[in-house]
């Protein structure tokens, strides 16, 4: 039996499992050479949509699109079809595909037993990071991702009275083609427990910082985002993983998140920098450095 054919029934079954919920989904996949690391690339993937009007979650284009015929988007406010822009996002291919959703301007894979994201994907350019005017962070409001079932999303109330910031996987900051980008960023699939003072509003955000001016060098900056539960040895000489959960739906505390970033520079070839950090106070004089893996 062959793996596309392995693969299909898999999906299948992924498939009848949504649509006997409220949500539909549809995966169109296909398998084809790739430079990048020896995965499976997919083109297009439609990612569970709820069945709601006016949802910040978009149905997927089935449209055939160029990337020539998205000149000018950005001056008229509109955003690239969600199957060509996926196609963008996940050049170097899917490092699972459990539960993933697709956005306008990012895709995530969805750990339901944690209520957070295994891994979040971005592609920044210097145009997709660059001041617009016609983009207002305050008008964005965290929201809940209805394309996941009730019994395994998070919810705000999670947070209210835990101790913990609503931490962005994909940042804000890197979403400002237009306005409908941004507010995506802030639905709870894409949120993680972060300490607050000393570290999502300080440290990390040094990094997001950081990641957003490799695009003045690097013509396409493609990042990998997510949270760790790391091991830990305890007094009694033994190793646990240990983490706290917050809230009425168990939302898992991460110990640390990573972040990876591969550049691709003006003549193809490709750099990268990779970061674990714990979720902590972090000081803000400490160098980037100390948290950067070498490989």
């Amino acid at each position: 039996m062959s793996a596309l054919w392995r693969f299909s029934i898999l999906s299948g079954t992924a498939i009848t499992a949504y649509l006997a919920g409220r949500y539909q989904s549809q995966y169109e996949t296909s398998f084809e050479s790739n430079d990048g690391p020896g995965v499976p690339v997919f083109p297009k993937i439609y990612a569970a949509t709820p069945l709601i009007e006016d949802s910040k979650i978009s149905v997927v284009s089935t449209q055939n699109i160029k990337d020539s015929d998205l000149a000018g988007q950005r001056d008229k406010n509109e955003s690239i079809p969600v199957a060509v822009r996926v196609s963008q996002v996940m050049k170097f291919g899917f490092p699972s595909l459990d539960n993933v959703r697709s956005f306008e301007d990012f895709v995530l894979s969805y750990d339901k037993r944690n209520r957070v994201a295994n891994w979040v994907f971005e592609h920044l350019t210097k145009d997709t990071v660059k001041y617009n005017d016609k983009v207002d962070r305050s008008k964005c409001d965290f929201f809940e991702d209805e394309s996941i079932h009730p019994y395994f999303r998070s919810k705000n109330s999670d947070y209210k009275g835990s101790g913990f910031d609503r931490g962005h996987l994909a940042a804000a900051g890197n979403h400002k083609w237009n306005q409908k980008q941004c507010e995506q960023t802030f639905v709870l699939s894409n949120m993680a427990p972060q300490v607050g003072h000393g570290f999502n509003r300080d440290y990390w955000n040094k990094l997001e910082k950081h990641v957003r001016k490799l695009t003045k060098k690097y013509p396409n900056v493609y990042v990998c985002t997510g949270p760790l539960y790391l091991p830990k040895k305890e007094a009694d000489g033994k190793t646990y993983v240990k983490y706290q959960v917050i809230g009425a739906n168990t939302v898992a505390v991460p110990t640390h998140f990573y972040k990876i970033a591969v550049m691709e520079a003006p003549d193809a070839t490709y750099e990268m920098e990779a970061y674990v950090m714990p979720n902590a106070v972090i000081s803000d004089d400490t160098p980037l450095t100390n948290f950067q893996v070498y490989y």
